[in-house]
């Protein structure tokens, strides 16, 4: 996916670099896949701000997304790529042989009126869904399940892959994006190749403007606010931190501090740590 560089008319535009859209095909969605999403502004039921610098923005319909990829032994052909507000990945549009139609990930050189499968008995073809026991050692992955039937939640963002790096005592051992090695369950699905708009890292968005059509509103820096509002807030011009590291709004480490649960049930399964 090639980007849009813009000519230097204003600082905003001086800076801004677009996707070009060039693979969408298109414009509009699938409408019985779709359901417009309420707005919150970061609060929860109870009206309580749970999520900071949220609210605005403009509207969006919430494509339902197949991660399950459960059809299997139905031939399903891709009749669109097409934009999803809601994630950095395209989306592609299947139409399965009985006329179902479902949204799926697009991997990267999925085209329209290719033919995609899902189940053990597919062929190992860019788009098609496999249990890992069935796909071959070294193969590049996406959209991988962690629980076996419960839907993909690793590898799902623009440009990202696993690869497949062994099989033994019903666990498959992957490298992450991120350089974790971890093992998966055998009978997890994963889709064959990459996750499509590659060039989705190089994207600037120039000005505050667009970050405010996101949904995303300013955030304001610790150290400028009051002792009251903030641990770094206070003092008289511009003022250090005031504490041996950086801290959240709430008191707790930032920046460096390991937040995840220790003796967590899923650790004995992580070879090897990111970084």
């Amino acid at each position: 996916m090639p980007v849009k560089v813009f000519k230097p008319t204003s600082p905003g535009i001086r800076a801004r670099v677009v996707e070009s859209f060039e693979e969408l095909t298109d414009k509009k969605p699938e409408k019985s896949l779709t359901f417009s999403k309420k707005k919150f502004g970061g609060r929860n039921n109870q009206g309580k701000l749970t999520v900071r610098h949220r609210g605005g923005g403009s509207k969006k319909l919430v494509r339902i997304v197949d991660f399950k990829r459960d059809k299997d032994g139905i031939p399903a052909r891709v009749a669109a790529i097409e934009y999803d507000p809601g994630r950095t990945a395209r989306l592609a549009l299947l139409v399965y042989a009985d006329g179902e139609k479902r949204y799926i990930l697009a991997p990267a050189g999925l085209a329209v009126n290719d033919v995609v499968r899902s189940g053990p008995d597919a062929d190992i073809k860019v788009g098609n869904a496999l249990p890992l026991d069935s796909i071959p050692t070294g193969t590049m992955v996406h959209n991988i399940e962690l629980v076996p039937g419960k839907g993909a939640q690793l590898v799902r963002s623009a440009g990202q892959q696993a690869q497949l790096m062994a099989k033994e005592g019903g666990f498959a051992l992957l490298r992450l994006p991120s350089g974790e090695q971890r093992k998966v369950p055998v009978m997890c699905k994963a889709t064959v190749g990459q996750v499509g708009n590659v060039e989705h890292e190089n994207i600037s968005l120039g000005k505050a403007g667009i970050r405010r059509h996101m949904g995303w509103r300013p955030t304001v820096r610790g150290v400028v606010m009051n002792p009251v509002d903030h641990p770094h807030g206070g003092g008289e011009g511009k003022s250090p931190i005031g504490h041996p590291g950086p801290l959240t709004p709430w008191g707790k480490p930032a920046l460096g501090y390991k937040t995840r649960k220790k003796n967590k049930a899923s650790d004995k399964l992580i070879v090897k740590r990111r970084k």
